[in-house]
């Protein structure tokens, strides 16, 4: 099992990033979250790791704390939640705030996260709720990166696609959720839950 992995930021993007390791490059999938507690590309950068083994493939997911880390193991094993819908769910909300709705069976809440339906909803409620009770998790607080707002807009419409969302609709949510908004102090991840409330 990869616990971790500590080297070089070779290249990040919101949905994933590479690291080279000795001389070696892995390519990790993470949460949107993760991504805005990266490093510069070319700097050290230590991330957090969960390999997840099928019988086909194996793919290394990453994340910048172990609440995030956490989370997404809870996530997957809950039956009928692969790892893209985990990585999409932490994506699309926070993993104090999903806590909370997990922990007040708050299914409304629930299911305005992409790819939650009623059905998901409430087997998260179920099968997680108790385990919630159990174990305490709590998150670093975001620290944001000053990003211009070209910047962020091109990076949420990369995360949105590689998230599933075709392209037309990615840029038109991403107007959406600009409106009534200073474009300016919104950072990537914010924009991208934003946006994603648009796309349902």
């Amino acid at each position: 099992m990869i616990a971790s992995l500590h080297g070089i930021l070779t290249k990040k993007t919101p949905t994933e990033l590479q690291i080279d390791v000795h001389g070696v490059g892995y390519l990790v999938s993470i949460p949107v979250s993760t991504y805005q507690h990266l490093t510069e590309v070319g700097t050290e950068v230590t991330i957090l790791t969960h390999l997840h083994v099928r019988e086909d493939a194996q793919q290394l997911f990453g994340f910048a704390s172990e609440a995030e880390r956490s989370m997404f193991r809870l996530l997957i094993s809950v039956s009928g939640i692969g790892p893209k819908i985990a990585l999409g769910i932490l994506s699309g909300v926070g993993v104090n705030e999903l806590k909370d709705h997990l922990l007040h069976a708050d299914t409304t809440a629930l299911t305005t996260i992409p790819g939650v339906g009623k059905k998901t909803a409430e087997r998260l409620i179920v099968e997680l709720r108790d385990k919630l009770g159990k174990d305490e998790i709590s998150t670093f607080p975001l620290q944001p990166i000053g990003d211009e707002a070209l910047h962020v807009r091109s990076e949420t419409l990369l995360a949105l696609v590689a998230l599933g969302v075709s392209r037309p609709v990615a840029e038109k949510a991403i107007r959406l959720a600009l409106q009534g908004s200073d474009t300016n102090a919104l950072t990537v991840e914010e924009l991208i839950k934003r946006a994603l409330r648009h796309t349902a």
